[in-house]
């Protein structure tokens, strides 16, 4: 679930190992560029964590935000 806090939206994924992590930053990557919509993230072994926001915007949650978020959850 994504949350919204601090002017961000938020969520944190667990993989089997670092490949699948690996591999799903990869594809939020092909996924963020067609959205022209790069994400703030971490990865540290087998997780990955996501923050989004937009900012051009002013660093506040917007409608593309959201729209990435489920398009990233998608890919889960």
């Amino acid at each position: 679930m994504w949350t919204e806090e601090n002017n961000q939206l938020a969520k944190s994924f667990e993989f089997g190992d670092f490949t699948e992590a690996f591999a799903f930053m990869t594809r939020v990557a092909f996924l963020a560029e067609k959205h022209g919509h790069h994400p703030d993230w971490s990865n540290s072994y087998n997780k990955v964590s996501i923050s989004l926001t937009s900012h051009d915007q002013g660093h506040v949650v917007t409608q593309k935000d959201w729209d990435l978020a489920r398009a990233i959850d998608q890919l889960v």
